[in-house]
């Protein structure tokens, strides 16, 4: 399922086989939270600038349009016409970012929708079931992301919960999985790491969740107001204690300098709403640093976002025009920049996979790394 294909340092280049087919690591799943991508990005355009992985998220489609609605229509690939790996997150950050709206109990989180305000509980259970509705590839452990702040305490008792959870998760997977009408009954779950920035905690968390045998482990609750730098240790620390024949996913991460950070310390997937999120508002990537559309400078620059890019924005349209179709609240303008933004991330994942067959992962890094930090004329 998992496998090895090269070694760099703790680097690794590796390809992950699933029922909708294999995934060619490392990689950068392009967020779609409620099955589709902010900015008016299609089906199409995902298969056209080379995305592998879809990620969409639990609590968002069962709360709208419900996760019962997707199962009749077939699960989330025919709903929304993707054959390709689809990753579902658990829910769980979500549940837990509503501070305020909900409630934390042994047998789960009761909290209000932020769409109705109706009231809904999820547990470990009923995250696998919901996540077994939209049959997805693969589905995440229902966890608590505590505060990277958060104190010893609280992160250790969470973190006890969190595996208990996740043994839960482990069972109801497998019960489902061996349903009659279960859509994907080769649907595989990932379990995740917590530990706040305590590397005692992390490591021993690391070494529990490992026995439970999950088909990939998380690295969770990173990029929620730590430093790079204590990020970066923390993945340092963990991924050594994580099973070498799984796939290691650091979630929510980050800037096209923190995965090749995260890449050399041997992580295999990712996820980010930064270049959609960023491109919707004008910012976008390029291999000499990140620019501003909005910026008055490009008022009359003709030149693409990145001359010899080959994404669909960049094949045709200069500056000038989709800084005019952002200025004037066109919405092909976010969706231009957004395709950009995303070509330039999927592009990136395949330059790195490249240079890890090639044995020149850490030069290329250090060039990537240099370029991105040009000032742009």
């Amino acid at each position: 399922m998992y496998k090895i294909l090269k070694r760099e340092g703790s680097a690794k280049r590796a390809e992950f086989t699933t029922v909708h087919g294999t995934i060619q690591t490392p990689v950068f799943m392009n967020v779609g939270t409620v099955a589709a991508i902010k900015g008016a990005v299609s089906t199409e355009d995902l298969e056209g600038i080379g995305t592998q992985v879809e990620l969409s998220n639990t609590y968002h489609l069962h709360v709208r349009p419900g996760d019962q609605v997707i199962k009749k229509l077939g699960g989330l690939h025919k709903f929304m016409s993707w054959d390709k790996p689809i990753l579902t997150d658990s829910g769980g950050f979500q549940v837990f970012s509503l501070a305020g709206l909900r409630k934390i109990k042994e047998e789960g989180v009761y909290f209000h929708s932020h769409v109705d305000g109706r009231k809904i509980f999820m547990g470990p259970e009923e995250s696998m079931q919901i996540q077994s509705n939209l049959a997805s590839t693969i589905a995440m452990a229902f966890d608590e992301c505590p505060s990277s702040v958060a104190e010893r305490k609280y992160v250790e008792d969470s973190v006890a919960r969190t595996t208990r959870w996740l043994v839960r998760c482990k069972n109801e997977m497998k019960r489902l999985n061996g349903l009659p009408d279960t859509i994907n009954p080769g649907q595989l779950l990932f379990g995740i790491n917590q530990g706040a920035v305590f590397d005692d905690i992390r490591i021993e968390h690391a070494k529990r969740i490992s026995e439970l045998d999950c088909d990939g482990y998380a690295i969770g609750g990173l990029a929620v107001g730590e430093s790079h730098e204590q990020m970066y240790h923390v993945i340092e620390e963990t991924v050594p204690y994580l099973p070498k024949d799984k796939p290691t996913y650091l979630m929510g991460v980050g800037t096209p300098a923190n995965i090749l950070e995260a890449v050399e310390r041997g992580v295999d997937f990712f996820d980010c709403v930064y270049p959609t999120r960023n491109g919707r508002h004008g910012h976008l990537y390029t291999n000499q640093g990140k620019i501003n559309l909005f910026n008055a400078k490009y008022e009359l620059d003709d030149r693409p976002i990145e001359v010899g890019c080959q994404c669909p924005a960049c094949r045709r349209y200069s500056r000038a025009y989709i800084r005019h179709l952002l200025k004037a609240k066109e919405m092909l303008g976010m969706r231009l920049c957004v395709l950009h933004n995303l070509y330039f991330y999927n592009t990136m994942m395949e330059e790195i996979r490249n240079a890890l067959d090639e044995g020149n992962f850490v030069s290329y890094k250090k060039s990537k790394l240099e370029g991105m930090k040009m000032s742009q004329t």
